[in-house]
């Protein structure tokens, strides 16, 4: 690909202001920031250190790291040094943006109960007889100096009580992550570029979305069809419906962001597109979900894998009552969402990671492939896709289903939140008439960034309800709507991740290029029942990777994190047997969720990381590391000349054999997930889910749910196309339903 003959400036996406009631008191603040301020502290020479607020180095080891770091800084910046020098004295709460995160992450995303406890922590940790219970002294942390500050808080890593553990992890990650989204030093020495090496901006579809003038009793607005939910299910289904000849109204939470916006910033890019600003960990802290909440839901914020659903999946399904899975006609739905999409290999560019992926596997012989991208045939190298696809190469939902949907008539309302379904009686059946739910429109600059011009409630009346909202939000949505079945909210799969890292010699600049492009399933099926790992490329834009390489000091973390240009970083992806589930918080309704993978699942999950390691060893990495609490780096000795042993050296596989036998010790193990699937089930018996075959909300008339919440178990793969397909099926089905109604 050639590059652009101008440089790509996206436009800036002004994030909603800040809560204006403070979340923390002035003490909880004082203490949090003492504990972020520790973990990514300011560092200086001891000779010049001021030791109350910034770590004292050796002269000498400062020295060095002031050298490494800048070594590692991109040849291309004029003054390496300085911009070491500055990294090294950057601190979490220097810049102000720090701060102002904090306070929308505890504000806006910590569920009710979740900021209750860390407000309790916080006060805890300023009495006298809470400080010595918690750091062994009297004088609070955040009146310590930042080194003894630091050594609390690496104290607590290795606690004996599992809760102190998990204290550090919940801390230390939420500094890092905040810190990283909004720190241009950092920046500064990886050189990761503002947008993707090469991209051409691309044009969008112009949408025009319905404004609603200010009034104080509700709008009531007639369509046939309410699709609530705008992603990979939602926008299938509106595609299909509008060109059957049906009025179509799409709602949707958030707000459309042009394609010259994209990709977003770190610091905005989580904020604008992702459910809950991506903070969402499940009750037990050990799992972590990223969702997608943006105009073209996650098909907007995903890596343009497009993997078809398997053969032992579909017969799976099949075998549940549900024949539909191993028929001609979902191949022919699979296929139908494939070719709108322009999904194929042939175009597609192996980064380092993806390529060291498809070698290694070569080279121990693992079954591998290269993965289906929806890039129409593109050359698409587009590694901040997670903020948004500047260059529209990627046929997501906001540029093939929705504009084809527009063409045919739909409408569109977006910041439209549904409160609930409404039901009426009829014949004795419990049948939808419609939505009820409030709209907010955008501020008086077009933007989100102020007060909006109006909030209005809003009744939507149709034919037919459809909810693609979502596997977190769309049994909520049922809930909220006094729907009683029990299985909603339930059978909740998530894929669970770990990660495992490696360092190379070479540069890797594992940002460049595309993301997903190829898979190893050498272990996805290790119970013989369909149930194992994959073994994938993550993203690697700093803030997904950086927060997960362990801290064991601020001079530790900040020479770690300086190393990225030559990391890669993988997947080890379970199809998970065992599930959990989604609920509304008690407290403010928003989505909680109970989930702890499984021994069973882990020990899956584990065997693929061990497979990573391998292919990482094979490839030639200098150091691999996982992202397991206890296991330490294993460094090659590059001083030993090569024996032809490869995998076999007897160190690498004592470090093999430790990382298995220290397994994912709780409660500090975290797992993460971006596929989420099974809340809605389909099921072909009203007890056994939430949805008949049709995709109809079992015991109601007209009310149907097409996304992954209807899948009857977890996918397998990417759960994209899978998606869609199915979405493509209960849509046509519906349009179909409402021709013969007519006909009546």
């Amino acid at each position: 690909m050639s590059l652009p003959t101008e440089p790509v400036s996206p436009k800036a996406t002004p994030l909603p202001p800040v809560p204006k009631e403070d979340p923390l008191t002035t003490d909880q603040w004082k203490t949090l920031l003492a504990i972020t301020d520790a973990c990514i502290p300011a560092i200086k020479p001891v000779s010049t250190a001021n030791t109350a607020i910034e770590i004292a180095a050796p002269d000498t080891e400062y020295s060095t790291a002031l050298s490494t770091i800048s070594a590692l800084t991109p040849e291309s910046d004029p003054d390496a040094t300085a911009a070491a020098t500055e990294y090294l004295s950057d601190y979490a709460s220097s810049n102000p943006a720090f701060k102002a995160e904090l306070t929308r992450i505890i504000a806006l995303y910590m569920p009710a109960s979740v900021r209750k406890d860390l407000l309790t922590v916080l006060s805890v940790l300023n009495t006298r007889a809470g400080s010595f219970a918690l750091t062994g002294s009297f004088t609070p942390i955040s009146q310590q100096p930042a080194h003894i500050r630091e050594s609390i808080i690496l104290g607590w890593k290795t606690a004996r009580l599992g809760a102190i553990r998990g204290l550090h992890h919940s801390l230390t990650v939420l500094a890092r992550q905040t810190w990283i989204k909004i720190s241009p030093t950092l920046r500064r020495v990886l050189g990761v570029p503002r947008v993707p090496t090469g991209m051409k901006p691309g044009k969008g579809h112009d949408y025009e979305f319905i404004q609603i003038p200010p009034g104080s009793k509700p709008e009531v607005i007639e369509t046939d069809v309410v699709i609530i939910g705008s992603g990979c299910g939602g926008a299938v289904c509106a595609k299909n419906l509008a060109e059957a000849g049906h009025r179509v109204l799409v709602v949707e939470k958030a707000y459309h962001w042009t394609p010259d916006h994209f990709p977003m910033s770190e610091a905005d890019g989580w904020n604008h597109l992702f459910m809950n600003g991506a903070f969402i960990q499940s009750d037990d802290t050990s799992t972590s979900i990223v969702a997608g909440q943006a105009w073209g839901g996650g098909g907007t914020v995903n890596w343009s894998a497009s993997l078809q659903t398997q053969g032992y999946v579909r017969r799976e399904w099949a075998n549940k009552g549900l024949p539909f899975f191993t028929s001609a006609a979902f191949q022919d739905s699979l296929d139908r969402v494939c070719d709108r999409m322009g999904v194929g290999t042939d175009s597609v560019e192996q980064n380092s990671a993806n390529a060291m992926l498809l070698e290694g596997a070569r080279k121990l012989g693992y079954s591998a492939k290269v993965v289906p991208q929806n890039t129409g045939g593109a050359q698409h190298r587009c590694g901040h896709c997670t903020f948004g696809c500047g260059s529209c190469e990627k046929q997501g939902p906001v540029i093939s289903f929705l504009p084809d949907a527009a063409r045919a008539g739909a409408k569109f309302l977006e910041g439209f939140h549904a409160e609930k379904i409404i039901f009426k009686t009829i014949k004795g059946k419990k049948t939808t008439t419609g939505v009820v739910g409030t709209w907010t429109s955008r501020d008086i600059h077009g933007g989100v960034a102020s007060t909006p011009t109006t909030t209005r409630k809003v009744i939507l009346r149709a034919k037919r309800v459809i909810v693609s909202a979502g596997t977190m939000q769309s049994p909520l949505l049922l809930l909220r709507s006094g729907l009683k079945n029990p299985q909603i909210g339930r059978n909740l799969h998530v894929h669970p991740v770990s990660m495992l890292g490696a360092i190379h010699a070479q540069k890797t600049l594992p940002w460049d290029g595309a993301i997903l492009t190829s898979v190893v399933s050498e272990y996805e099926n290790l119970d013989q029942q369909g149930h194992g790992a994959k073994l994938e490329v993550t993203n690697m834009i700093p803030s997904s990777w950086l927060i997960w390489l362990d801290w064991s000091g601020g001079l530790a973390y900040k020479l770690s994190a300086a190393r990225m240009a030559h990391m890669t970083g993988f997947i080890s992806i379970a199809r998970d047997r065992d599930t959990g589930r989604v609920y509304p918080d008690p407290i403010d309704g928003r989505v909680r969720f109970t989930y702890s993978p499984s021994a069973f699942d882990k020990r899956h999950i584990m065997q693929g990381l061990l497979a990573l390691a391998r292919l990482q060893y094979i490839e030639g990495a200098t150091e691999i590391f996982t992202t397991i609490p206890g296991v330490p780096v294993f460094k090659r000795d590059t001083s030993l000349p090569s024996t032809g042993d490869g995998i076999n050296d007897p160190a690498f596989q004592a470090w093999l054999a430790a990382l298995e036998k220290r397994g994912f010790p709780s409660p500090e193990s975290v797992f993460v997930s971006a596929h989420q699937m099974g809340t809605c089930r389909m099921s072909s018996a009203e007890k056994g889910g939430v949805v008949d075959p049709t995709g109809r909300v079992w015991g109601t008339e007209g009310l149907y749910v097409a996304d992954a919440s209807v899948f009857p178990s977890a996918s397998g793969v990417n759960p994209m196309v899978t998606n869609m397909a199915i979405s493509d099926w209960i849509s046509r089905g519906v349009a179909e339903g409402l021709v013969s109604k007519a006909m009546l």
